[in-house]
């Protein structure tokens, strides 16, 4: 039996867009925002004008206390945006700021209706939180052969889901789009969760336009035949994009096109504003029924404080700090343009004859990585004498392919590095 509270969130969502109400697991469903020490203390922040005894946190002058070590090297902010806990959603200036990013970045959500984002611990959390409202054990998650390895702890072993992939590539290295349709209609219970990953780990891929319109026809197709399609847009490497691909992320297109697809996108500050230590991500619905919004933010909101509580309020700050800053697009850009001239010296250097006969690489054109597919060395094996014999790190993915970070290699150094790879290949082989 479900808590009230649930019960009244599931009755709202039920109501308002039975679609959506079916896609919840059990979790979710029971899932809810308890009228708890949260809830009242952030009504007593609110009314409690004389004295505020509600939360486990201490003040001194009605300031929060704190160290003053730590608010010297923070003397930037004001501690009430850096010690007291943050609302479990998020601080609300900074959603509503993300969500006008989202909108100046991707042009097709203009006019269109979607949820507040919701602040998270990192993309993973958000993830997470994503498996926790959707997954029963043995539903359906379609991701691509070539995939972040965090996706199978993260779906498949907390919920025991059945993975079901397809190869990214066809044979003339475009997305393989039939593949991803075969994939999700291959799913057993009427419901699949399928991850779009552009730019793509490990591959540093991005579709191009052609091909994210048939990816959202294959969608559509599952949708009208009876599945109900709950597309994860993983944005981790959102807006590195340096060639010939779609540019906008595939959430803006999905939100709005079906009554059975339910767009989620998962972003952050991570990768995008190089902010990794942060850990602040975005959980965003691409939901047009408002009370529907609400119901399924209580949900998130329970989940959150029934696991992290609340996220890292100082890492908010900064984010919404940077966000605000007139200096902040440029700074980004500039950026991007270091990681720009890195991409276009790696491909210079893969495009070389001379490393044809031990390795050639995926299609990449966005991201932070190259993949490259060996030719006769087995990748552990060569992942292993590169470290022992040369110092390089890099990562096997399966028998034949390792993935190579330009994103934290120096350009003058690139060279070498494939070098030192190719000579390992030569070595083994």
């Amino acid at each position: 039996m479900y808590n009230e509270l649930a019960m009244k969130l599931n009755q709202v969502i039920e109501t308002q867009d039975a679609n959506i109400y079916k896609m919840l697991s059990e979790l979710g469903k029971s899932m809810f925002f308890p009228k708890g020490i949260v809830s009242q203390g952030i009504e007593a922040q609110q009314k409690a004008h004389r004295f505020n005894a509600t939360i486990g946190m201490a003040t001194e002058d009605r300031q929060p206390m704190h160290l003053s070590l730590f608010q010297e090297k923070l003397s930037a902010y004001d501690p009430k945006d850096l010690y007291p806990y943050a609302p479990p959603a998020g601080k609300m200036e900074l959603r509503q700021e993300w969500k006008k990013k989202l909108v100046r970045d991707n042009p097709s959500l203009a006019n269109k209706e979607f949820s507040l984002p919701i602040v998270t611990s990192s993309l993973t959390h958000g993830l997470s939180i994503v498996g926790d409202l959707f997954l029963e054990e043995g539903d359906t998650v379609v991701v691509p052969e070539k995939f972040w390895d965090n996706y199978n702890l993260t779906f498949d072993v907390r919920h025991r889901s059945h993975q079901v992939t397809y190869p990214l590539f066809t044979a003339n290295n475009t997305f393989n789009v039939k593949g991803m349709e075969e994939a999700i209609f291959a799913c057993t219970g009427g419901k699949v969760v399928i991850v779009l990953n552009f730019p793509h780990n490990p591959t540093g891929y991005t579709p191009s336009e052609q091909e994210v319109t048939e990816i959202l026809t294959a969608i559509e197709k599952a949708a009208d035949a009876g599945i109900s399609v709950i597309a994860v847009a993983d944005d981790a490497y959102f807006g590195l994009v340096y060639e010939g691909s779609f540019k906008e992320s595939i959430f803006a297109r999905l939100v709005g096109m079906h009554p059975r697809v339910l767009p989620i996108k998962i972003d952050g500050a991570t990768k995008e504003h190089f902010a990794w230590g942060f850990r602040i991500g975005f959980l965003t619905f691409g939901v047009t029924d408002k009370a529907v919004q609400d119901a399924l933010e209580n949900k998130v909101m329970g989940a959150i404080r029934g696991s992290v509580s609340s996220s890292s309020h100082p890492g908010q700050t900064f984010v919404l700090d940077a966000l605000q800053n007139p200096n902040f697009e440029q700074q980004r850009q500039r950026n991007f343009t270091v990681m720009e001239s890195r991409w276009k010296r790696v491909k210079e250097i893969v495009s070389n004859e001379k490393y044809r006969d031990a390795f050639e690489p995926y299609p990449f054109n966005s991201g932070y990585f190259v993949c490259l597919k060996l030719k006769s060395v087995k990748a552990e094996r060569l992942r292993e004498h590169l470290l022992q014999r040369y110092g390089v790190g890099v990562i096997s993915i399966g028998e034949t392919d390792i993935r190579i970070a330009f994103s934290c290699v120096d350009e003058a150094d690139l060279g070498e590095l494939f070098e030192l790879v190719y000579q390992g290949c030569k070595e083994l082989g």
